[in-house]
């Protein structure tokens, strides 16, 4: 990018995507080769703060984007419906608007081509004639029976999502009802750190902890209070270790983690899905274990911290998502892991969705 992010060379970015699992070089080559410039766009055209960055699962440095408060996500996309709000505004005949518009068909002329489209609105049906260019969302909350999520990954029908209630794939069905072809629908990605609600637990939409929160020093517990994963590994590879192992799960943060990212820590447990507690010796008791375990756990990855920052290419085990490291389950890189029983914590309970 125009700035130093000090984000390493575009080959080192390659090299990590095609680690994790890409199966496409070019569109990784694309998508590196254009990535800063697209982050600078956001950051120029709509007054946006990108400017901390996190190591996360299979980053070789730090290269995630995101800012000092709220959700990067929600951030750039509140931004760009402003944007839209104020074209809108300023240009209305060309740039409409329509809220609490639900489109239920594509139409087509005798030859077959897409013409315009239909909606409703307040009960009654429209029609809206001219070029269609259908940008639309997934289908994560798509749980019927004959839905997409039974078609393409009837394996995640048990799990919940992060996804809203009006992601039912209804863009897609439009499509393909007019003959579209559909390419990769079986994606879809199955995130560790879905947020429980313990007044909630069974709900199918939860929120996420975003990985930021494994980025800045959170480690994942099992029930007993062992790690059983490389926290910065793989989002697939953490699930399944999740799946594998003996739940309920908890993301934990000492201060100093938690400091780092406060305002997402604030809202989590605003919204009753993280809870502090005034040390270790509390958590333990809410585990269930003895806090002898906890200490132990914490000193063992104490242990594994500090040889690692002393010797940062020594290590029997293979690291993830290169090089060698002490921790047994590949972690390579450890941020703010001096972890003390008299330390206050804030912990959520997660699951994979």
């Amino acid at each position: 990018t125009q700035r130093d992010w000090h984000q390493g060379s575009n080959e080192l970015f390659e090299f990590d995507c095609m680690k994790g699992g890409s199966k496409n070089p070019q569109l990784i080559k694309t998508m590196v080769e254009a990535s800063g410039a697209s982050v600078e766009w956001l950051m120029d055209n709509f007054d946006l703060d990108l400017s901390l960055l996190s190591r996360l699962g299979g980053h070789s440095v730090e290269r995630t984007h995101r800012g000092k408060e709220r959700f990067p996500g929600m951030t750039i996309t509140y931004a760009e419906m402003q944007m839209a709000e104020a074209i809108s505004k300023a240009l209305p005949d060309r740039c409409q608007i329509m809220n609490k518009a639900r489109a239920t068909e594509l139409v087509q002329n005798d030859k077959g081509d897409v013409v315009g489209v239909k909606y409703e609105k307040g009960g009654k049906t429209y029609t809206l004639e001219g070029p269609v260019i259908l940008a639309t969302g997934g289908y994560g909350a798509d749980f019927s029976k004959d839905g997409l999520l039974a078609k393409y990954r009837p394996d995640l029908l048990k799990l919940s999502t992060t996804n809203g209630e009006h992601c039912t794939g209804d863009g897609i069905k439009m499509g393909v009802a007019v003959g579209a072809q559909t390419i990769d629908l079986e994606w879809v990605q199955v995130h560790p750190t879905g947020l429980v609600n313990p007044k909630d637990p069974d709900s199918k939409v939860k929120f996420l902890a975003a990985e930021a929160l494994r980025g800045v020093g959170g480690i994942l517990l099992d029930a007993d209070g062992h790690r059983f994963a490389n926290e910065l590994g793989r989002r697939d590879y953490v699930s399944d270790k999740m799946f594998h192992n003996k739940g309920p799960f908890r993301l934990v943060l000492n201060t100093a983690a938690s400091d780092e990212i406060r305002w997402h820590v604030e809202h989590y447990k605003g919204r009753g899905v993280m809870k502090e507690f005034s040390s270790a010796y509390d958590l333990a008791k809410e585990m269930g274990i003895p806090a002898s375990t906890l200490e132990q756990t914490f000193k063992d990855y104490k242990v594994v911290a500090d040889k690692q920052e002393a010797n940062p290419d020594g290590g029997e085990y293979d690291a993830y998502p290169t090089g060698k490291t002490f921790d047994k389950f590949g972690k390579k890189f450890f941020t703010n892991y001096d972890l003390k029983m008299d330390d206050h914590y804030n912990v959520a309970i997660v699951t994979p969705l």
